[in-house]
């Protein structure tokens, strides 16, 4: 049973936005590895009365001319699509960018060529050369626990990997502020919560931690179809409880009425 009450906001209006910075490097490190940065964005309704905003629940009618509308930034993700057959050896440029890269390039890269290894590679399906790594996925606190992180990295996921033969990510905790999180079974038990939303859309343990899924999974495709309705389920139930909701819902009837629906 889906409970929205703890959402913030209709996770109907999500919607990401997904950037590559290209500072024209004419490098061999910028040839091999591409940062993808990905905002989560919450559309936000509001209305103002002199210089303040309030829910749009605060406006009694639906031709409201004081109404805005903000995209507010309440998570982000981070991506990285290595190129094996271009620029430098991959397994030295994500030694380079960084610890977590290295874990990655560790366990699935070979050190003397930089492309997987044999027994990787016999794992993997040849839909494509380049490597993506799904870095880091973070959500504000209150958007927590209703499974949105595996709803929005798998589109992020799905507009990224082209050209990808695998998809890797070694889930865990990223946001260390939770004081909760000190004590020992709380930080598995989260951990664990976190690799079983990955693991439902596909991903698999490989070893130490990363996880592989390759774009020609089936459970990736079909997973996405499954994740889509539950935020349809979850924005349609947290526009039937909330009274924000119930209010546009009203709205919109009157405009279908005045416009002769």
């Amino acid at each position: 049973m889906i409970e929205p009450s703890s959402l913030p906001g209709d996770p109907s209006e999500l919607h990401l936005r997904i950037c590559y910075d290209d500072e024209l490097l004419d490098t061999q490190q910028a040839d091999t590895l591409e940062r993808w940065n990905v905002a989560v964005l919450h559309r936000r309704r509001t209305h103002v009365e002199g210089q303040d905003l309030v829910p749009s629940s605060g406006c009694g009618t639906a031709d409201c001319l004081a109404g805005t509308v903000e995209d507010v930034a309440v998570g982000e993700m981070t991506f990285y699509r290595v190129h094996l057959d271009r620029g430098r050896n991959a397994y030295w440029a994500m030694e380079e960018e960084s610890e977590e890269l290295y874990e990655t390039a560790r366990v699935l890269l070979d050190p003397k060529t930089g492309f997987f290894t044999s027994e990787v590679g016999e794992l993997l399906d040849y839909v494509g050369s380049a490597l993506l790594v799904m870095d880091r996925v973070t959500l504000d606190p209150q958007w927590r626990g209703h499974g949105l992180a595996a709803v929005l990295g798998t589109e992020a996921i799905h507009r990224l990997m082209p050209g990808c033969r695998a998809i890797a990510c070694s889930p865990g905790i990223t946001d260390l502020s939770s004081q909760r999180l000190t004590d020992r079974s709380e930080w598995d038990r989260v951990n664990a919560k976190i690799a079983h939303g990955w693991e439902s859309i596909g991903f698999r343990l490989y070893r130490d931690n990363i996880y592989l899924v390759t774009p020609a999974s089936q459970d990736l495709e079909d997973q996405r179809g499954v994740l889509r309705r539950r935020l349809a389920e979850l924005g349609a139930s947290w526009r039937a409880s909330s009274p924000d909701g119930l209010h546009r819902r009203d709205e919109n009837h009157r405009a279908g009425r005045d416009a002769g629906g």
